[in-house]
């Protein structure tokens, strides 16, 4: 079980729940590669019943399969959802989010046309946990930086109304983890993808549980990307991955938690190629 509740992520929710009331739409943001597992629990409750738009960040990183197996599902339950790569995301891309978000709204606006109120901007929250690309979303979504970003969980703070053209306007919430991660395996994925920090769980070990996934569901990965073969230990794998970067020091000592963080980082940024890492059958 991983425990992961700062006291900025004690305030968030607070922010969240007195903000709640100010927008009509929520944008709520997942990891693709994790389209369950990065969705936080506590998020349904904060929003109840506002119109809300699920946005699968890191389209790119994603197996493009899975993505489609998971849109197909997430409409089955009356749940709009959109894969965007906010990174490499063209016109288009930004289009089909911001008419994503009209949709959603379209009955806050006909209750205003009725009352006679006729220009209406779409309030829209952006929620998430961590690391999952609210920023770069946003400065996507802008065309400008007007969200800070940054490659370690937590870095948004406070509340920030960014708007985005002549009818929307985003508000910008800082990322949001759920106390307690009861299911281990949750963990070392949102750990893996960079969502949970490293203080939280060792870096090594975060490596050869991924070792282990990597070689279980997606084999041929490690062969491909570092020439080492699979069949080997876990540990073996890490120590010879480490050894083929050169982090060796003095003495012929193996420094492994060298080659466990480029090992992560290589994955994070997609070189060891696309993954989705969680299957349909989990509940969301």
């Amino acid at each position: 079980m991983v425990q992961w509740f700062p006291g900025h992520m004690a305030k968030t929710k607070r922010l969240i729940t007195e903000n709640i009331k100010l927008v009509d739409v929520v944008l709520e943001l997942a990891d693709a590669r994790l389209p369950a597992s990065s969705r936080n629990p506590l998020l349904d409750d904060i929003i109840i019943n506002k119109p809300k738009v699920l946005v699968l960040t890191r389209e790119d990183l994603a197996d493009p399969e899975k993505t489609a197996e998971w849109l197909k599902h997430f409409e089955g339950v009356g749940l709009s959802a959109i894969p965007i790569d906010a990174l490499h995301g063209k016109g288009t891309a930004r289009n089909r989010l911001l008419q994503g978000i009209r949709e959603q709204a379209q009955g806050v606006i006909e209750k205003r046309k009725k009352k006679g109120i006729i220009k209406t901007v779409v309030r829209t929250m952006v929620v998430g946990i961590p690391n999952v690309g609210k920023s770069t979303l946003i400065n996507f979504l802008a065309g400008s930086k007007a969200a800070e970003t940054g490659n370690k969980p937590g870095v948004t703070r406070g509340k920030q109304w960014i708007k985005i053209g002549r009818d929307v306007e985003l508000l910008d919430m800082p990322g949001i983890l759920w106390p307690k991660i009861e299911d281990p395996e949750v963990g070392y994925k949102l750990a893996a993808t960079g969502a949970v920090g490293e203080r939280a769980l060792d870096v090594g070990d975060i490596a050869r549980w991924l070792i282990e996934w990597l070689c279980v569901n997606i084999p041929g990965r490690i062969l491909q990307r570092y020439g080492v073969d699979e069949e080997l230990s876990v540990e073996e794998i890490i120590t010879r991955i480490s050894k083929r970067r050169g982090f060796v020091r003095r003495g012929g000592i193996i420094e492994t938690e060298k080659g466990a963080l480029v090992l992560l980082e290589e994955f994070r940024s997609g070189k060891l190629g696309t993954v989705t890492m969680d299957e349909i059958r989990r509940s969301v």
